[in-house]
């Protein structure tokens, strides 16, 4: 018989999902962070344009004031997700709940991410020098919503990437822990991260271009939406074009995938420690 999660675990599993959320997002964003501007700028340059290897650190400090509560609230909405799913979801669907509860923590963690990528992306690109700046200048050329340029292309290709990255690792989490028949070891997890994150990473990379190339374009709007940007691309650029920076977002997202779910699971462990200790106490 299936045990309903009870408002006082929702309420703990979202705080513990936020603060490791946050823990892992950042130690991954201050450690990868040049390989991610690397990647930026080989999807956005045209042709047989070169890229620019000076300021692989442009705008890491504004990157994490955003990084960090878009992580919480990813983390901090998919943790409680996937536990009311699963109890909802027969055991034969566990990949299901996993999946879709990805895609929710995608979708309520955009909000933050957008604006943050978005910002990002233009200071890797050279257009601003600081956060502030690109957020003022944004929003007196293009509005508020310059903001939330490519926001339909985030959410394709991030909503099946969260959807994705997680539903593998959970499930070949699940997989290990019944062969080894014991809780894996943060070495273990993060190695399961890190495949889960290079294989997701190769997969949405077509999607990332597109994505790249419409929250940079600013108010010159060289791409009218997703449709005209993939058909300019193929024909101005070729197909292959769609999957610039792979080299490098697998490598991020690989090592990232390592760093970030290692974290995640030990800050986990830790809160779930001091929770139990706590409660301990109480009844003490």
């Amino acid at each position: 018989m299936r045990t309903e999660l009870k408002p006082f675990n929702f309420l703990h599993l979202l705080w513990e999902g936020a603060v490791a959320g946050a823990a892992a997002g950042g130690v991954v964003e201050s450690a990868l962070y040049p390989i991610d501007t690397i990647k930026t700028r080989l999807q956005a340059v045209h042709g047989g344009g070169k890229i620019v290897l000076r300021g692989l650190y442009s705008g890491l400090a504004g990157n994490l004031a955003g990084v960090l509560p878009a992580s919480a609230i990813f983390v901090g909405v998919y943790e409680p997700t996937k536990q009311k799913l699963l109890k909802s979801f027969p055991d034969n669907l566990s990949a299901l709940a996993h999946l879709v509860a990805g895609a929710v923590g995608g979708a309520a963690s955009s909000i933050v991410r957008v604006p943050t990528e978005v910002v990002k992306q233009r200071i890797q690109m050279g257009q601003f020098t600081s956060a502030p700046e690109a957020v003022r200048c944004i929003v007196a050329k293009e509005g508020f919503k310059g903001l939330f340029a490519g926001y339909g292309s985030f959410l394709l290709r991030d909503l099946p990437f969260d959807a994705i990255q997680f539903c593998i690792y959970e499930q070949l989490r699940i997989g290990y822990k019944l062969a080894a028949k014991r809780d894996l070891k943060d070495p273990e997890n993060a190695l399961i991260g890190a495949f889960a994150g290079a294989i997701t990473g190769a997969i949405t990379t077509p999607l990332d271009v597109i994505k790249t190339r419409l929250m940079i374009q600013g108010s010159a709007k060289q791409y009218e939406g997703i449709l005209h940007c993939v058909r300019s691309i193929a024909r101005e650029e070729g197909t292959c074009a769609l999957f610039k920076g792979l080299g490098p977002r697998v490598l991020w997202i690989g090592i990232g995938g390592s760093i970030f779910f290692g974290v995640l699971e030990r800050t986990k462990s830790m809160l779930a420690s001091r929770h139990r200790d706590d409660r301990v106490s109480h009844f003490r």
